[in-house]
């Protein structure tokens, strides 16, 4: 009986040294980032950087799949933009503030997953209080891809100087919808746009005419910044600028957000 237990033991280790050494049990090595891609604090440090994908405060509730550390990834075409922009804005007493930028595919991903859960509305209160949760892809917030997966997307808004922090979001704290006046929607050191960052409304809407006074204004001033260095505007959301023409117009990236695929680029 001890030597077929020995003989079991022997060939169990053997299977496990086999498990271990074949590559389909090894862990798939993470996607690389294109050396075309930097950290924009490596073109521009001044540029304020409010990475909110990397916290709870997301219309999900939760950190977003993918990003890992609170870093803006772009395109070396994309960020020398921003730093040309933020170099006019600094003279006039503003600076850029990044909400996201590269964005990848498993985030995008994590999104569908969320909108397909009708049960997860915990956030509604604030980012999408006149949207049925159902209605998210028809009406073009969720999609199954995203240009920022492309790398020269970014989110962003402006910040009159000398900017002050934004408080951390506590969950669980009371919410109030997004398109409410400044001082009752959720802080930001950002100037006034009309809506907070991400709020799935028409308000949102770049040149929506019920936006009016200092709120149109500076939707402008901020439209007109990066439109003169080469971005472009998604007209539902003010606060999306595509840089073109784009070095990846094709490509949808899959590595995550972390300072240690750009480095050294």
């Amino acid at each position: 009986m001890r030597t077929a237990l020995r003989a079991l033991a022997a060939t169990a280790a053997a299977l496990l040294a086999a498990t271990a050494l074949s590559p389909a049990a090894q862990a798939r090595p993470e996607p690389e980032a294109p050396e075309e891609f930097v950290a924009l604090r490596s073109v521009d440090p001044t540029i304020i950087q409010e990475m909110r994908y990397t916290t709870a405060h997301t219309f999900l509730g939760e950190r977003v799949d993918g990003y890992r550390q609170p870093v803006c990834i772009l395109t070396r075409p994309a960020a020398r933009a921003l730093h040309l922009a933020q170099q006019r804005l600094l003279r006039q007493g503003y600076s850029l503030k990044v909400y996201d930028c590269y964005r990848p595919q498993r985030a995008v991903d994590h999104f569908v997953r969320w909108a397909k859960d009708l049960d997860d509305q915990s956030m509604k209160g604030e980012f999408y209080p006149r949207v049925d949760k159902d209605r998210l892809f028809e009406d073009g917030y969720i999609a199954e891809k995203s240009g920022h997966s492309r790398g020269s997307t970014v989110d962003l808004t402006l910040v009159r100087l000398p900017a002050l922090p934004t408080r951390p979001y506590r969950p669980g704290e009371r919410l109030a919808p997004c398109f409410a006046p400044k001082g009752e929607r959720f802080p930001d050191s950002s100037v006034d746009m009309g809506t907070g960052y991400d709020c799935f409304d028409t308000l949102s809407h770049t040149d929506d005419p019920r936006i009016q006074g200092v709120q149109r204004a500076n939707r402008q001033f901020l439209k007109r910044t990066l439109t003169e260095v080469g971005f472009a505007n998604l007209p539902e959301e003010w606060w999306h600028f595509t840089f073109r023409p784009e070095p990846f117009p094709d490509s949808y990236f899959d590595f995550p957000v972390h300072r240690r695929p750009v480095a050294g680029h």
